[in-house]
């Protein structure tokens, strides 16, 4: 395949997050892969959020959010949409399974765990103040629910499709964010937590969530125990 005259030799630039979910499996994927992503922080802090909006992401993102991509003159957005293009761009080290049916699991699931299971931690989000809320309790079911699902989707295997795969790193990122928001795994789902600490180790799951972690802790935000074991010794978690 030739390469593209409009992109080739042209850095990648990725508008994302301190705190953006979608931004950091983009930036997993990425580092998975080796490919070369200059990372632009766009301005986020904990009473503003995203405001005011980069101008990038504004042009770019009719949605008006991260993750962005900039090749070129290739601007996409939508964290999907992002990692299917390095899947193009860079086929190997492969992150979706070779075979047609297992690799159609795995974009399934990768749906599943940004539609189905991240809505009700978003939920979670305002009502950190009032857990016995009934909202919060049946988000919380609803996300016990998921757990309790790929618990058994994990029985005898190493990662959620097989393979180590874009569906791993949705998920993952999916259930570090439950676990801040008060609906962590537990020991109910041991398959889970064995899964975690094995993509916990990963290096470039480190690197981006070492980050993260760096930021929450910078703010005076709590940690889950697996994130604030990636802080630099001495930094407060």
């Amino acid at each position: 395949m030739k390469p593209d005259h409009r992109v080739a030799g042209a850095r990648m630039r990725l508008y994302s997050g301190p705190l953006s979910m979608f931004g950091a499996k983009v930036e997993i994927a990425a580092l998975e892969k080796g490919l070369d992503v200059e990372v632009v922080m766009v301005p986020f802090d904990m009473t503003n959020l995203y405001e005011p909006k980069h101008p990038e992401v504004l042009r770019i993102n009719p949605k008006r959010q991260v993750p962005v991509l900039v090749h070129g003159d290739l601007e996409i957005f939508d964290s999907t949409q992002i990692v299917e293009y390095f899947e193009d761009l860079q086929p190997e080290p492969a992150l979706w399974p070779a075979a047609p049916a297992e690799r159609a699991r795995a974009r399934l699931l990768e749906l599943k765990s940004d539609e189905v299971f991240f809505p009700p931690v978003i939920r979670l989000m305002g009502l950190q103040e009032t857990p016995d809320d009934p909202a919060a309790v049946a988000a919380r079911a609803a996300v016990a629910a998921c757990y309790k699902e790929m618990e058994a989707m994990l029985a005898g295997r190493d990662h959620v499709a097989g393979s180590y795969s874009h569906a791993d790193i949705a998920f993952y990122m999916a259930q570090l964010f439950a676990a801040r928001m008060g609906a962590p795994m537990t020991a109910a789902t041991p398959g889970l937590l064995a899964w975690r600490e094995r993509v916990t180790a990963r290096p470039a799951v480190r690197a981006v969530v070492g980050r993260m972690a760096a930021f929450l802790a910078s703010v005076g935000r709590p940690l889950p125990e697996f994130m604030a074991d990636l802080l630099p010794a001495g930094a407060a978690a």
